[in-house]
């Protein structure tokens, strides 16, 4: 599919910015795992080219991460690089494997109340992960970074045909370079590389002892960039109004760590921070600008190192910051919003939020929110299910009619219910307005009809819809282990 002049124009600048934007965060991810900034670099040339390739979510970036340095930093500094890159191997096999399973599916159970959570923890993440390059610095840092905020919130009022960081960056740097301005640069964050990758296997002894060491960082890779990834591709098909084929990013996601793992990289997943610059400043929405991305990354490294390494940092750091500005969604904290939401959903959002900030770990973050939706939603639930009791005016039979969703949180509270010790000879339980969940239910049912037997009462149970009515005649009786 050729695209038309305009749109292949935003796609390749769109690329560029984002290249740019790559060194740094590649270098200074390799910095966090302990390992040269060559290592980062690489990867997040093959992450990109790859991905846009065989990845499901078009125009989406994905790169060397934080997350992912963090999982295997330990690893790099107790056995060396060998054993990160058998893990980045291993652990794109397992990604493979999991989205051949159709783990993407398991998104569908991500409440709404932990995504904007994520989004605003990420938010927060990019801020903090830009403060260090502002304190400690030489003062002429602070106007440029000033000056490259003014500009690029000015520009686009000018023109939207060249994305507005690509100005500051380039603007910056000549200021600079002309001026003779000292200040820190990319060229200090680690020497940039001056070749191309050569493919090959990992250098450790293909043992057991080996498996068993980098399997649980493996599979803590995996998990982790598979959840960023499939959270990122998630908010770019909000912004972009769009589906995205979750089953094949992760499969993508996974042949990306494969092949990044046997040039020698050191792994990666969706990058949200540059994904917002590609998808949100730069307005790109083909694979062509993820693989441009990747492309233009090794071309600015190996053609124009010496020219890249002169960028001063405060430039990127303006760009980041304003990304970190435009992700946190601010609606979600806004006085009216907040004073409309249900408490539940608000401590969601804010553990989620506090998790991530306090772990540095997306992935620990969207859990333990999960988690914490879930609890809250069983407890929601739970006091849904009503009995109410009718007596015959005859006096021969009760009936009880039990209302709600019976399951482990709300079939507790229903052994209680019952006027065991008063009601007459026959106990009529109608479950016509309830439906049966799980075998908790089954089991608090059959309790109730063992106390009632105990004093000689006969229980009768009517109403089940049919799923329930399965369910209870499967295991009506068999729960204890007293028959």
């Amino acid at each position: 599919m050729w695209l038309s002049p305009k749109v292949a124009r935003t796609e390749v600048l769109a690329g560029l910015v984002v290249a740019l934007a790559l060194i740094p965060e590649a270098i200074s991810f390799s910095i966090i795992a302990g390992v040269s900034p060559s290592v980062g670099l690489f990867a997040s040339f093959t992450m990109a080219v790859v991905i846009s390739i065989v990845g499901g979510r078009p125009a989406m970036i994905s790169a060397a991460t934080g997350a992912i340095a963090l999982v295997v930093a330990p690893l790099a500094r107790e056995y060396g690089l060998g054993h990160l890159v058998a893990t980045v191997i291993l652990g794109g096999l397992i990604q493979v494997a999991l989205g051949a399973v159709g783990v993407a599916k398991l998104m569908r159970f991500v409440p709404r109340s932990v995504m904007v959570g994520f989004v605003n923890a990420l938010a927060i993440m990019i801020f903090l992960a830009q403060v260090p390059n502002l304190i400690d610095v030489p003062w002429p840092v602070y106007p440029l970074f000033a000056g490259a905020l003014v500009l690029m919130l000015v520009f686009p009022k000018l023109t939207k045909a060249i994305p507005a960081p690509l100005v500051s960056i380039v603007a910056l740097t000549a200021l600079t370079v002309a001026a003779g301005i000292t200040v820190p640069t990319v060229g200090d964050k680690g020497a940039l590389p001056s070749s191309l990758p050569i493919p090959g296997l990992p250098d450790v002894p293909f043992t057991m002892a080996t498996l068993t060491t980098i399997a649980p960082y493996a599979l803590a890779f995996a998990l982790v960039g598979l959840m960023e990834s499939l959270m990122t591709a998630k908010l770019v098909d909000d912004i972009t109004d769009t589906h995205s084929n979750k089953t094949r990013e992760s499969i993508g996601q996974g042949i990306a760590n494969v092949v990044t793992g046997f040039f020698g990289g050191m792994g990666g997943c969706a990058m949200i921070g540059q994904t917002m610059i590609n998808v949100k400043t730069a307005g790109a929405r083909t694979r062509l600008s993820t693989f441009l991305a990747g492309v233009f990354l090794m071309i600015l490294c190996l053609v124009f190192g010496p020219v890249v390494s002169k960028i001063p940092m405060a430039a990127l750091v303006a760009v980041m910051v304003l990304v970190a500005f435009g992700t946190f969604d601010w609606h979600s904290v806004a006085p009216a919003t907040l004073k409309r939401m249900p408490a539940g959903e608000i401590t969601v959002m804010v553990v989620t939020v506090a998790v991530v900030v306090a772990t540095d770990n997306l992935a620990i973050g969207v859990v333990v929110g999960t988690i914490t939706a879930m609890v809250i939603f069983a407890r929601r639930v739970a006091h849904l299910a009503e009995v109410t009791a009718v007596t015959d005016p005859e006096g021969g039979q009760v009936v009880y009619a039990v209302t709600g969703q019976l399951f482990f949180a709300s079939s507790n509270d229903l052994v209680t219910q019952f006027d065991y010790a008063s009601d007459p000879g026959k106990v009529v339980i109608d479950l016509t307005a309830a439906h049966i969940w799980d075998a908790s239910t089954v089991a608090a049912l059959d309790a109730i009809t063992t106390k009632y037997a105990a004093r000689g009462k006969t229980v009768e149970i009517v109403g089940l819809n049919e799923p329930s009515a399965t369910m209870h005649g499967k295991l009506s009786g068999e729960l204890s282990g007293s028959h």
